[in-house]
């Protein structure tokens, strides 16, 4: 199970990040978060009343259900939506593989689970092939302003995703089921962004156009009812550092598609950069085998 769920994540999630880059281009960051979990909450509860699933839930636990929906449903959106407005959606995707690594540092800071050697030297080489993957943009003074901004944004927004991951462990907790929790999550970001649409004069208007309806139909369904489901259950299952390694192997799925359909180029840091931040999250999260100890072999005295 926890091998189909990993598929699950690494399918929905790698095509996300394109379909991202279509909404920025044509509205808002916050408008398209807005119309995503809207649709993606509907959804959830239409899915819910037909299965005959719907939980009552007492109203004291909707504070965990409104701070997961501004996590994982609201904030870390707003700001990597924002970083795909300025650097590729394939190197956003990217980026976003540091959540393996902040969700061992928030276990540190929030549960006393002190990182492992091993967690501090993937750090060390997720941050260095970040840097070998930037590198040469930035050395282009006319461009590295802009790509500066786009990669604190997605590691903002990575960070801020991490921080969700360990609500929604805690949102669970009081006895809500996983679906009743994340529908509830996702309704609570829907109307946080409602509510900052209306506060700052946004029009809630959408192009009428093919490329609009099917990239947020991608968002909402395969992207956050499926892909959310499918990851909070990993969550739910091996807890959030190991459910974080699926960040690991999706961003090469975004990567081809940014390469093929965002003119993205592959610069001699980039290629060298890449394997470093995989290889990191194998050194923190992959499982090696240990050696069985020998069994002692008995001698009788001559």
């Amino acid at each position: 199970m926890t091998a189909f769920l990993f598929a699950v994540i690494v399918t929905a999630w790698g095509f996300t990040w394109y379909a991202i880059r279509v909404q920025v281009e044509m509205i808002p960051p916050e408008l398209s978060i807005f119309w995503r979990f809207a649709a993606a909450a509907l959804v959830m509860w239409l899915l819910l009343a037909l299965l005959r699933k719907l939980e009552a839930v007492p109203l004291r636990r909707h504070r965990w259900f409104a701070i997961m929906g501004a996590s994982l449903f609201g904030l870390n959106f707003v700001l990597i939506y924002s970083a795909s407005q300025h650097i590729a959606s394939g190197i956003v995707s990217v980026v976003f593989t540091m959540a393996t690594v902040f969700n061992a540092f928030n276990q540190w800071v929030f549960f006393g689970k002190r990182p492992t050697a091993r967690a501090l030297a993937g750090a060390t080489l997720g941050i260095g092939g970040i840097a070998l993957l930037f590198g040469e943009t930035f050395t282009h003074l006319e461009a590295s302003g802009e790509t500066a901004l786009g990669v604190g944004l997605a590691l903002a927004g990575t960070y801020v995703f991490s921080l969700g991951n360990l609500v929604s462990v805690r949102a669970t907790a009081t006895g809500t089921g996983l679906p009743n929790a994340v529908a509830r999550g996702m309704t609570w970001g829907t109307l946080f962004m409602g509510i900052y649409l209306l506060a700052t004069g946004h029009s809630f208007a959408t192009p009428v156009t093919s490329a609009f309806f099917w990239s947020l139909a991608y968002l909402a369904i395969p992207g956050s009812v499926i892909g959310f489901m499918a990851y909070l259950s990993l969550v739910k299952r091996v807890g959030p550092d190991r459910a974080a390694y699926a960040t690991v192997l999706f961003p090469l799925v975004a990567l081809v598609v940014s390469t093929m359909l965002e003119g993205y180029h592959w610069t001699p840091g980039a290629i060298a950069g890449l394997p470093l931040i995989l290889m990191g999250n194998v050194v923190i999260f992959a499982r090696f085998p240990q050696r069985a100890p020998q069994a002692a072999v008995a001698t009788k005295a001559p």
